[in-house]
């Protein structure tokens, strides 16, 4: 007799998993859905876009995963409201979006830079009762800096600080480019409110090259005192935290002259979908994963068995 708890119907010891659905269809949503299929704690029961003939929806139907074209209109027409809703369109969507979702007490995790909601850092910040309902990932590049850019300002008293990220053209898509303002705008007000400093500075570049450049953001911070091999070991207790879920974080630079402290980071893709190079689109996922993930913890919507499909 198999000693495999039977995980298709919750019992005392088992609780249903969160159910989530997708807004968004494009390479983030496509890889987004891979990474929930995956995920012991996420029941994906819809994904929603508009476009009838996008890879995304037909990518969601070879899962098993009801999808649909009709966009916002599709998850509020559902039965009952999902626990979590991850939005991975555009800024100005995700503002149309949330006024519709608010009501529904809906978790709302923002894959875009629209800076409405509770911006998240999951090691740096975590999801709390405070998160509230609306949390706002920032941007790949806020992912990719701020673990470095708080441990560094914590433990030293930086005076500058500039973070200057690259994508590869081929894998910034329409949204991305649309939202460019905002990335800009959100990425900021996240490095000044995690770090402490007020004159900061970030910069996204789109790099045309081939092959494809592999996403890399550089952190620049002017740090008056600061101690190489300190400095060193900060980052690279930083950078640990986020490899416990996006394990292509890396830090390849870590330079202190003067009072010039330089940190470059490169993000490789652990995707099923995505390119290597596309770890932009990557680190952002895994952590709208592990934030849902959490966020299933604290309700008590956790799977507690090896598999709930």
């Amino acid at each position: 007799m198999s000693l495999t708890p039977d995980v298709t119907t919750p019992g005392p010891d088992l609780v249903a998993p969160a159910t989530v659905a997708v807004i968004g269809t494009g390479a983030i949503g496509q890889d987004l859905i891979s990474k929930i299929d995956r995920s012991r704690a996420l029941d994906c029961r819809l994904v929603a876009g508009r476009n009838p003939d996008s890879a995304g929806l037909r990518h969601a139907e070879r899962f098993g995963y009801p999808a649909s074209a009709a966009g916002i209109d599709a998850i509020l027409a559902a039965e009952r409201p999902f626990d979590i809703v991850f939005d991975a369109t555009n800024a100005a969507s995700h503002r149309h979006h949330w006024r519709l979702l608010e009501p529904l007490g809906t978790l709302v995790v923002d894959l875009t830079p629209s800076g409405v909601g509770h911006m998240v850092v999951p090691t740096v910040t975590g999801v709390g009762v405070a998160t509230g309902r609306n949390v706002n990932l920032i941007s790949c590049g806020g992912q990719a800096s701020v673990p470095i850019v708080h441990a560094l300002a914590t433990r030293f008293p930086a005076t500058y600080i500039e973070v200057v990220s690259t994508v590869a053209s081929t894998i910034a898509g329409r949204a991305t480019r649309l939202n460019l303002d905002e990335y800009v705008a959100t990425t900021e007000h996240a490095v000044t409110t995690y770090s402490g400093v007020s004159a900061v500075k970030a910069i996204l570049n789109i790099s045309p090259a081939v092959p494809p450049a592999t996403f890399r953001t550089a952190v620049h911070a002017r740090i008056p005192g600061a101690d190489p091999a300190a400095v060193r070991a900060t980052v690279d207790e930083a950078a640990a935290r986020v490899r416990s879920f996006a394990p292509g974080y890396a830090v390849t630079a870590c330079t202190v002259v003067d009072d010039r402290v330089t940190v470059a980071v490169q993000v490789l893709a652990h995707s099923d979908v995505l390119p290597h190079y596309a770890g932009n689109l990557d680190i952002i996922n895994s952590a709208a994963v592990m934030v849902a993930e959490q966020h299933a913890a604290a309700t008590g919507r956790t799977v507690r068995a090896e598999a709930h499909r």
